[in-house]
């Protein structure tokens, strides 16, 4: 399948003209759950050339989205539209650039961009999002303690990100194992098990949670809630993103020259 990515994504590049400047694995084979009825959520981001930045014409599109199919979903955004979240404190950009699952790359891009992340963690802003997720996972649990084993990672994972983000005050690991470690060790080995099952198993498979492994949930959903209350005073410059988006194009022209 990596073969299969990576030329589509070179199909990308040349369909519409721009660069690619870093492609990944997203989704819950990225987070290192994945099931065997996983599809691959591909992410990428390009850049384009000046002048097409200089154009009225092309000045709103800033994501390619393509048709998904059975196996394969695939989109990006432009650069420009990546920095403008970078500058919210949006965490996709962060999960993007810590993925395991990388098809394509940039020299430096990575190292220089995730640099600029770090600048821009608003730590209650995220929280609130990841709660967000947790928070509609956990909505669709039936008896307070049935769920599909896709949907109880869609509560743990968030959960754990949220919980590191205010206890580590940092941008939250991508991959589950990291936040793993926020657990109790019993935690740990249900959630290990938890993993085991999910690589077997249809994602539609419903299981029901351990109690302690609930009372962890909503204890830690509590906290974390109680937390989020709390609204930033961050004020982010652009600059150094003007910055950034600049050089991005710039090294993108020579190289095409």
């Amino acid at each position: 399948m990596q073969t299969v990515i990576i030329k589509k994504l070179e199909e990308i590049a040349l369909e519409y003209g721009v660069c690619i400047l870093f492609a990944c694995e997203s989704g819950s084979r990225g987070w290192q759950f994945p099931s065997p009825d996983s599809d691959y959520d591909v992410r990428f981001i390009y850049v384009r050339q000046l002048n097409d930045y200089l154009s009225v014409a092309r000045y709103n599109e800033l994501q390619i989205g393509l048709p998904i199919n059975d196996e394969l979903d695939m989109y990006g955004w432009d650069i420009r539209k990546v920095l403008g979240l970078i500058r919210k404190s949006n965490t996709t950009p962060f999960e993007w650039l810590q993925s395991p699952i990388v098809y394509m790359q940039q020299p430096q891009f990575r190292d220089e961009l995730w640099t600029l992340c770090e600048k821009y963690f608003d730590r209650f802003s995220n929280i609130r999002h990841y709660l967000g997720i947790a928070r509609s996972a956990m909505n669709t649990m039936v008896n307070n303690s049935e769920i599909t084993i896709k949907k109880l990672f869609y509560v743990l994972r968030p959960l754990l990100a949220a919980k590191w983000c205010l206890e580590q005050n940092s941008i939250a690991p991508m991959s589950i194992h990291p936040l793993m470690s926020l657990m109790p060790g019993n935690l740990q080995l249900i959630t290990n098990d938890l993993i085991n099952c999910k690589a077997t198993t249809p994602e539609g498979y419903l299981v029901n949670i351990e109690p302690e492994l609930k009372v962890f949930i909503d204890s830690e959903f509590e906290a974390c809630t109680q937390a989020s209350v709390e609204k930033s005073s961050l004020r982010f410059e652009v600059e150094p993103l003007d910055i950034f988006f600049r050089k991005m194009i710039k090294r993108n022209d020579s190289q095409r020259n």
